[in-house]
């Protein structure tokens, strides 16, 4: 067991917020030099004698491949599934992904060993899920917060879906591997640190308007997450072992508060919907992928400032617009009224964000990530129906208000 497992286990028991709270899955999680090791002992302990390895050339060569010297070291059973990338050296978790990996697989797998980071866990997450078989994670970069949510975004047909799989029940993330991710992965774990500020903003404002699930332990796991990393930027964009290691934790705490929820509610607002917007333009353009963190770290800003630019004019004309929204929706607005203004007044400024995202070494602007301005404007008008069930103050200013 982890520290992070242990606190949380006997604090969620005593959590009342009235919403059913899910199982941590997770039996094991090991954060240390000692990753490897700690995995092949848990792999006996289990009694695990066929593994199937998933990863792609880069995370393979990162630690798939040490990882694999010491199964075979300790005369552990394993097959290797190399997922192959697309035209653009990209590798996608969609339907190909899937069914290579699903191909390559023996049937009499006992679990499944995700070697890589955000896209290799979301392709052997469904894999393994569709399979009935485990799947323990080993990430080779701290740059999503995925890794232990139950939750596998996949590009289905073109369009991102995030589809309701299996957590890992074990995860091993050796600090030595870690260490060594490009530096543009691990500003992009702090960037999808950083898009907590609205994902929660968006999430509290979404329980007041439409009674959305709501959890104020939850929400305060996923704050602390991003607290961390805030206090503890500097130590992140020197790169070294400390900062790794608040930043790996931090992103496995987002992941368990996900889990708790059964839903991504804490940790993917309208910033996300931005960032699955791009992704999913950038296949139809038939264009090189940008890692998700980078993206939703740019999207926050990005969000603050049209919710700051909108929102506010059109809440001082409320009152002048008897058509623009129901009844119900005007009286949950002004029953809520001071509580929404001090949830928006609490986010940080769009400059004071993008200076860490700086400081990390991450992109802060759209252009940066090849993202073109008639790109922004519609993924603004038009993203938060990716996910018409998630309602963030984006969709009521477009479907609600504005009626775009």
């Amino acid at each position: 067991m982890n520290p992070i497992t242990e606190e949380i286990v006997p604090l969620v028991k005593q959590c009342d917020c009235g919403h059913l709270h899910y199982d941590i899955p997770i039996e094991q999680m090991t954060v240390g030099c000692d990753a490897f090791e700690q995995l092949v002992a848990y792999l006996r302990h289990k009694r695990y004698e066929k593994v199937a390895v998933v990863a792609d050339e880069r995370t393979f060569a990162a630690a798939g491949e040490s990882l694999c010297d010491e199964l075979e070291n300790k005369s552990i059973r394993y097959t290797i599934c190399l997922v192959q990338p697309d035209e653009n050296g990209d590798v996608i978790a969609d339907e190909r992904s899937i069914v290579q990996v699903l191909l390559e697989t023996p049937n009499d797998v006992d679990v499944f060993v995700a070697v890589g980071a955000g896209t290799i866990h979301d392709i052997t997450r469904f894999s393994s899920h569709k399979m009935k078989v485990p799947f323990i994670s080993v990430p080779t970069a701290p740059s999503v917060d995925g890794f232990t949510s139950m939750g596998a975004p996949l590009i289905i047909r073109g369009v991102k879906k995030t589809i309701q799989a299996q957590a890992p029940v074990a995860v091993f993330a050796h600090t030595g591997v870690l260490s060594q991710a490009p530096k543009e992965m691990i500003a992009a774990g702090f960037g999808d640190m950083v898009a907590k500020y609205t994902s929660l903003v968006d999430w509290q404002f979404a329980h007041w308007m439409a009674d959305e699930p709501y959890c104020p332990f939850v929400h305060q796991l996923t704050e602390q997450s991003l607290k961390a990393c805030v206090d503890h930027i500097d130590d992140i964009a020197d790169g070294g072992e400390q900062g790794i290691r608040v930043l790996m934790n931090a992103l496995l705490q987002s992941g368990i508060a996900m889990l708790l929820m059964g839903q991504s509610y804490s940790a993917s607002g309208a910033e996300h919907h931005l960032s699955h917007y791009w992704e999913m333009e950038f296949l139809r353009r038939n264009k090189r992928q940008v890692l998700h963190g980078a993206k939703v770290g740019v999207a926050t800003p990005m969000i603050i400032e049209h919710y700051q630019r909108v929102f506010w004019p059109l809440w001082n004309k409320l009152e002048e617009r008897p058509k623009s929204i129901d009844e119900t929706a005007r009286k949950r607005l002004k029953a809520n009224a001071a509580s929404i203004q001090k949830l928006l007044e609490s986010l940080p400024s769009p400059g004071r964000v993008r200076t860490m995202l700086e400081k990390v070494g991450g992109a802060a602007l759209p252009e940066q990530l090849g993202i073109d301005l008639p790109l922004v404007e519609r993924s603004l008008r038009e993203a938060h129906r990716l996910r018409p069930n998630r309602f963030t103050i984006l969709y009521f200013l477009n479907e609600w208000v504005l009626g775009t």
